[in-house]
């Protein structure tokens, strides 16, 4: 499939000396693909890209068709934003821990052939758009394609938190936060946290506390439709902290409105593995399974 120009995003601290990049390029260019190289972080000191040209990636973007990352998860995360404004599918190749979001292994480089006819599948996996509120303006955005995290500062205490949905009070909660989380993001902090497992292309807000002192109250599955607002009640000076999908924490003040709701943008995932969900989530996580680090 000549013409078609594909991204090749490697993170430098999983695939060191670009092996795995190498390998994955010769085999994308044996069917006709034009490719570069590019960053999927900011600030990267020279040499870690072993003699790449690396290109910028907001450029390239413009006119790529199909963006592939060599890490982890994280690294996916951290291009979902910008893939999902530029509409540009992502197929992850993991190199990483269990790796939800990415469809390949590093040894499975073979299975690329697949895009040859660029005839494959794709999943959309819903987003949240995130926004702060305060004094009656919007003074924070983001877009996520895990979760939404409010929870305590570097020092532990109990944060209260007053959540409500389409304006309708919901729940209160008093523990360590909330994680307003999609089913991309059930397999990950919310999981941890005790939160349910969602089929990854499902459409729901998953609304899971973090250690509640509130032992009758576990989780929430909601309709996609619902817009979420949390409030934060009786933390005085207390440092509460808002993360999107584990970027840098935004500080919350007493008074702000945090809202959630879904995303019209979504992460566009390409598939070439026939494995279910549910096979892989049972070989990495269930015991038996491939639960540590390939």
């Amino acid at each position: 499939m000549s013409g078609k120009k594909i991204i090749l995003c490697p993170n430098p601290n999983r695939d060191q000396g670009m092996t795995v990049t190498r390998a994955a390029e010769k085999i994308l260019h044996e069917m006709g693909f034009h490719t570069v190289v590019c960053s999927p972080f900011r600030d990267q000191k020279p040499g870690l890209f072993a003699g790449y040209n690396v290109r910028p990636l907001p450029l390239e973007l413009k006119d790529a068709d199909l963006l592939i990352t060599f890490g982890g998860d994280g690294t996916i995360l951290h291009l979902a934003k910008l893939v999902a404004l530029h509409k540009i599918p992502v197929l992850g190749i993991n190199m990483g821990g269990l790796g939800f979001v990415a469809e390949l292994e590093s040894g499975e480089l073979e299975a690329l052939r697949k895009l040859k006819d660029w005839d494959f599948d794709i999943e959309q996996r819903m987003m949240l758009d995130v926004a702060v509120v305060r004094d009656g303006r919007q003074i924070f955005t983001n877009l996520g394609l895990n979760d939404a995290v409010i929870r305590e500062g570097p020092i532990s205490h109990v944060i209260h938190l007053k959540i409500a949905s389409d304006g309708r009070h919901l729940t209160d909660i008093a523990g360590d936060g909330v994680i307003i989380a999609t089913p991309t993001g059930s397999t990950a902090y919310s999981l941890s946290a005790g939160g349910p497992v969602v089929e990854p292309v499902a459409q729901t807000l998953v609304v899971c506390p973090i250690c509640t002192h509130n032992m009758r109250f576990s989780s929430y599955v909601l309709a996609p439709e619902h817009t979420l607002t949390v409030e934060l009640e009786r933390n005085g000076r207390k440092p509460v902290y808002l993360f999107v999908d584990e970027s840098r924490p935004f500080a919350l003040r007493s008074d702000d409105k945090v809202v959630v709701r879904k995303s019209r943008y979504v992460t566009k995932l390409v598939r070439l593995s026939e494995r279910s969900f549910c096979e892989i989530f049972a070989q990495k996580m269930l015991p038996g399974g491939l639960s540590h680090e390939k």
